[in-house]
């Protein structure tokens, strides 16, 4: 588990090679507000050799915060990451590692048949109940979360997970109601408060892509601050004072900037942003998509009227910079198997960037 002991010593290291605010305050310690993500890429040996590389080089070159899931690149980006941090010449307590569970997750490949494969791993033998997916692999029913929490434990080779989300937990909007995901999410969130309690997890939170950005009227949004109230109740089941729950993951990037700009949440009587949600709440924001896919690293990919307030020198550089600048942003994801794009996107954290007053003032 990272500590605090280790990760100021891991920003000590640095000295002052980074900007103001590259390294902000998370869980017991301090992270780099630039995280390395896993997502992208083939089930691959080559792939998997590549983002153990990479992996290795960011964690060494000023990148702490190193996120995946259980089911990225068919299970395999959780064993690399594992991989990396054995193989990386920094202590394995320097460095914040996130996970997710929620989509049931393949084995080092794509079956040929992914409904009988789900069917016979997860259903038949395994812990979880058919009438708890939807779209063909997602369950965050509590015995499948904790089955997931199980395996990638042992496929990260770590004794702790510094915050497990729970996956995409709008994808069940599909298949039940709102309130029943809330039920759902709740009763999961009392296993990981007991799993906060045995050391497996630091905290947890959830990692949504359409939940907290979309309009109440759609049917992929959950209310930010019912999340939050559920994982108190939670908490208050299992007799603790306070919740584990500790963060949130979303999308945010110039093209998608709505969880910011966009009042989605009723909060203290009044609309308010996802971000200003999170902030009120006190809960960290982990930015994902911060690259947009790669788009924004391509020349042009960034509005000009947003791009000349931007620091960096790339434009892979200014769109990472634009996304850990929005207030309440602790970290910036970008996932990338290349050790040369690795140490781009990480020496965006060498320019300043925008204050919240500044973002605010010509992003609001």
């Amino acid at each position: 588990m990272a500590t605090a002991s280790a990760t100021w010593r891991y920003r000590d290291r640095f000295g002052d090679r980074f900007g103001r605010t590259y390294f902000r305050r998370f869980g017991p310690g301090v992270v780099s507000s630039v995280g390395l993500g896993t997502y992208l890429g083939e089930p691959t040996d080559a792939v998997d050799e590549r983002y153990e590389r990479a992996l290795v080089a960011g964690v060494e070159g000023g990148c702490n915060v190193v996120d995946t899931a259980v089911n990225y690149r068919c299970g395999r980006s959780e064993r690399v990451v594992g991989r990396a941090l054995n193989g990386a010449e920094v202590k394995r307590e320097a460095v914040a590692v996130t996970t997710k569970g929620g989509f049931l997750p393949f084995d080092g490949e794509q079956p040929g048949d992914p409904e009988a494969y789900v069917r016979e791993r997860f259903v038949e033998s395994g812990p979880v109940d058919d009438d708890d997916i939807a779209a063909g692999r997602h369950c965050i029913a509590p015995a499948a979360i904790e089955a997931s929490l199980d395996r990638s434990l042992d496929a990260l080779g770590v004794g702790t997970i510094d915050c497990y989300y729970v996956h995409n937990p709008e994808t069940q909007c599909r298949v039940r109601s709102r309130q029943a995901v809330y039920n759902q999410l709740e009763a999961t969130f009392e296993r990981l408060e007991h799993r906060v309690d045995a050391g497996d997890i630091g905290g947890y939170g959830v990692a949504t892509w359409d939940a907290f950005r979309v309009p109440p009227a759609d049917d992929a949004y959950l209310s930010l601050s019912t999340v939050v109230e559920r994982a108190r109740s939670a908490a208050e089941t299992v007799g603790h004072e306070t919740s584990g729950f500790e963060a949130i993951q979303l999308p945010f990037n110039v093209v998608m900037a709505d969880a910011f700009t966009t009042p989605t949440h009723e909060f203290e009587g009044g609309r308010r942003s996802a971000l200003e949600v999170a902030h009120a709440l006190d809960i960290d924001v982990f930015a994902s998509a911060s690259l947009a896919g790669g788009e924004l690293a391509a020349r042009n990919g960034i509005p000009s009227s947003v791009d000349a307030k931007l620091e960096g020198e790339t434009p892979a550089q200014r769109a990472v910079n634009f996304a850990r600048s929005a207030p309440g942003v602790t970290c910036a994801l970008v996932g990338t198997s290349d050790p040369d794009h690795v140490a781009e996107d990480i020496a965006a954290g060498t320019f300043d960037p925008l204050g919240a007053r500044a973002f605010d003032a010509v992003f609001g």
